[in-house]
């Protein structure tokens, strides 16, 4: 939502040429929504939570020219509402273009929905089981229920040649004045005693498996503990908090002393993740601020907060964090590659003004952070990888 408030707005009134449109937000409360799309403007800007509200319930006639989304790869699940309620005023949209830096983040599968959307199945055809069949075989499965799909030999191949009509792809680096990325590993190394309380942990989850198995049911389970392991604690059975080691706080302490007062953002995973953070800040009497509202954002741009702590969820489609730092700490790692890049990328953007761009990767040295950093660097984070990845950690 906060993109659909302000990003769009602040964007339209950067560029001369655009200066004559008149726009309008609908974001906020049904009342302030309705009032926004009521007004005389040129542009509608709406939050793709609000889509199928818009098409379905809003009372407003969908009889808009053209539709413009920004992220398509949020409509990349053809199950979700948005999707489905988009399709039925797709047919009265004259023109329609998609925008998105990561079109098949979790591989070829996701293309089908999106170019669904944007040619309604003349390339990839009308029904996701046809596109299935036309470039994919059952990879993960357990009888006749099918957990992931691999893509023929030359499937990839042919499926840009259906879309290349309709597809423009440009890297950033080849059009625009980007600055340096710069991606380090920092090692965190657990002491004897840390180390024993983690493999006592992790003995505990293989017990604990029925059959003793890694399945695709089981695995995001499992590697959830194990990546909240590799960040220091985990949560117990009733919510509580077990400390297993703090390694990696200290190596935060380590780059934000070396930053040398710069500021630095920091991507966190689970909630005790922030709460120790926040509590080491605290007693080593850091400033530190959550990017969880305009303000906040507002002020990191402006260069008034040292470390600002973002969750990369909402680290997403268009936020703008380039203006308030230049360097970005991985407390703890995400399997998703699309969260990945498009953190990466609040601050490995065009207006950055510093040459350089750092990304440090705080990385528990014996456990799955190894595995997701090794999937991330090698764009493989499919269900696949993630399943080999837990039974590697486990020794399964």
């Amino acid at each position: 939502m906060r993109v659909a408030r302000t990003t769009w707005g602040d964007e339209i009134k950067k560029w001369e040429h655009l200066k004559n449109l008149r726009y309008s937000t609908a974001v906020g409360t049904e009342t302030e929504r309705l009032a926004a799309l009521k007004k005389q403007a040129d542009i509608y800007i709406i939050n793709r939570e609000n889509v199928q509200w818009l098409v379905e319930d809003s009372g407003i006639p969908f009889d808009f020219d053209m539709v413009v989304i920004d992220e398509l790869s949020s409509f990349k699940n053809h199950q979700t509402k948005r999707f489905s309620a988009l399709m039925k005023v797709r047919p009265k949209v004259k023109r329609i273009v998609g925008l998105t830096g990561t079109p098949s983040s979790n591989g070829l599968m996701d293309l089908w929905a999106e170019f669904r959307l944007l040619d309604m199945g003349e390339r990839l055809g009308r029904f996701i089981g046809q596109y299935r069949t036309s470039y994919f075989r059952p990879d993960k499965q357990n009888g006749q229920v099918v957990f992931s799909y691999k893509p023929l030999p030359g499937a990839e191949k042919q499926i840009y040649s259906r879309i290349s009509d309709i597809t423009i792809s440009m890297k950033s680096t080849d059009h625009l004045k980007m600055p340096e990325l710069i991606s380090a590993k920092y090692k965190a190394e657990l002491s004897e005693k840390e180390r024993e309380k983690y493999e006592k942990l992790k003995s505990e989850l293989v017990l604990n498996l029925d059959d003793g198995e890694v399945t695709a049911a089981n695995a995001a389970s499992l590697s959830n503990k194990l990546c909240q392991m590799a960040n220091g604690a985990i949560y117990d059975d009733e919510g509580e908090v077990i400390r297993i080691h703090d390694q990696k706080l200290d190596a935060l302490e380590d780059i934000i002393e070396a930053a040398n007062g710069r500021p630095v953002l920091v991507a966190y995973w689970f909630r005790h993740d922030l709460e120790r953070i926040t509590e080491r800040l605290h007693r080593l009497k850091i400033p530190c601020s959550r990017l969880d509202t305009d303000g906040s954002i507002r002020k990191w741009n402006a260069g008034e907060i040292p470390v600002a702590l973002i969750h990369p969820a909402s680290a997403g489609h268009g936020l703008n964090l380039q203006s308030g730092g230049n360097t970005l700490v991985w407390f703890g790692l995400t399997w998703s590659l699309e969260l990945y890049q498009q953190t990466v990328a609040r601050l490995w953007r065009q207006g950055q003004e510093s040459e350089t761009v750092v990304v440090q990767h705080i990385i528990t040295k014996g456990t799955i952070d190894e595995r997701i950093m090794k999937a991330l660097s090698e764009k493989d984070t499919t269900q696949a990888a993630l399943i080999d990845a837990v039974k590697a950690d486990l020794k399964i």
